[in-house]
């Protein structure tokens, strides 16, 4: 079992070795929205100690801006792309859903985090705080993508549904 998630798994861990051995950059308040934000990761479903990879699971980011005199404002969310069979997935932000409504000016983000949002399975649909999957892990080192798109990829997770509510906070050994 714990084979079958290393060779699936083994893609996702290169991309993001590689990713990351190009440098990884830490974000200072008001930096965050300088070019499109990208968050990925990965979920999976947690039965007993095996791990599989969760199809058509959703997770969301939040953000919370401030106006130009740094007085907070409502928080913008999006929702990630469905996961693919693999259980990645990616969300992405740009500065035009940033905007107020009423000004049209771009807000300052100050903060983001990544939650898990939705399980397409009925019988593993409780998320679990492994990785701060409940209370939102912190998007705070990124990878700057400069092909097409200057995107700043923020990697979290990986986020994991159980069948029933669980306190567990780690991730099993050997994953």
């Amino acid at each position: 079992m714990a084979q079958t998630f290393s060779l699936c798994f083994v893609p996702y861990m290169l991309l993001l070795s590689s990713l990351f051995a190009a440098g990884v950059t830490t974000i200072t308040e008001g930096e965050l929205l300088s070019s499109m934000i990208g968050v990925q990761g990965l979920i999976y479903c947690k039965q007993g100690s095996k791990l599989t990879p969760l199809q058509g699971a959703v997770a969301r980011v939040t953000c919370e801006r401030a106006d130009e005199y740094g007085y907070e404002a409502e928080d913008v969310t999006v929702l990630s792309q469905a996961t693919d069979a693999k259980g990645y997935f990616l969300a992405t932000l740009s500065s035009s859903e940033v905007k107020d409504s009423y000004s049209k000016k771009v807000m300052r983000i100050k903060e983001c985090r990544a939650f898990l949002e939705l399980s397409p399975s009925d019988t593993c649909s409780f998320p679990t705080e492994i990785n701060r999957g409940i209370s939102g892990a912190i998007l705070q080192n990124y990878r700057l993508l400069e092909f097409k798109l200057k995107m700043k990829l923020f990697t979290v997770g990986p986020f994991v549904f159980s069948p029933e509510e669980t306190h567990d906070k780690s991730i099993p050994n050997g994953y």
